[in-house]
C-alpha cells in the first residue's frame, strides 16, 4: 500500500506584521489634525494576541478603529482573524475596545470544515481534528490539491492557511 500523503489546515495570523501595522497606526494618530490633544491610545499585547483602543469620544473611537484596520489590511493581516470587541466605557470620557487575534482553529471551526470535506465525499480522504489544527490525508496528491481549492472556496470564518505537507 502506498504511503499517504497529507497537510495541515490551520489559521493565524503574523505577529509581527500585526506589530508593524500598529506601530504605522500609532505615528499616523500622532500627525492627524483631528486627533490632536485627543486622549487617544493603540497597545498591542503580543503574548496575548490582543489590541486595545483607547478613545475619549465614540467619533474618535470609530477613526482609530478605520486607521488601526485600514494598517492592518495594507500589511496582509486577515481581518476574518480579527475577534473585535464591543466599545464599552472606562473611567470618565474614556472608551475602549479589545480587538482579539484569532491564532488557532476553535473546535466548532474545525467540525465545519471536516463536515464540508466529508460532504463532498472525496475518494479516498480522510480529515481528522488534532488539537488546533485538522489533518487532511488521501494517497492521491491531486485530491489533496482539490481538498484545498474547495477549502478556499469556502468561508469558515477565519483565513485558512495550509501547511505542513507530506
Amino acid at each position: 500500500m502506498a504511503k499517504d500523503s497529507s497537510f495541515d489546515v490551520t489559521t493565524g495570523v503574523d505577529l509581527q506584521e500585526v506589530d508593524n501595522a500598529v506601530n504605522q497606526a500609532q505615528k499616523e494618530i500622532a500627525q492627524r489634525f483631528d486627533f490632536k490633544g485627543a486622549e487617544v491610545e493603540i497597545e498591542f499585547k503580543r503574548a496575548d494576541g490582543i489590541i486595545n483602543l483607547t478613545a475619549d469620544s465614540d467619533m474618535r473611537m470609530r477613526a482609530l478603529w478605520d486607521v488601526v484596520q485600514g494598517k492592518l489590511i495594507k500589511r496582509g493581516v486577515p481581518v476574518s482573524n480579527l475577534d473585535v470587541g464591543e466599545v464599552k466605557p472606562g473611567g470618565g470620557d474614556i472608551l475602549r475596545r479589545e480587538v482579539t487575534l484569532k491564532q488557532s482553529l476553535d473546535s466548532e471551526t474545525a467540525k465545519k470544515i471536516v463536515a464540508a470535506i466529508k460532504e463532498q465525499k472525496f475518494k479516498k480522504v480522510q480529515a481528522s481534528i488534532q488539537g488546533e489544527q485538522v489533518r487532511i490525508a488521501s494517497p492521491d496528491k491531486d485530491m489533496l490539491q482539490g481538498v484545498i481549492q474547495f477549502l478556499r472556496s469556502g468561508e469558515y470564518g477565519v483565513a485558512l492557511n495550509f501547511g505542513n505537507f507530506r
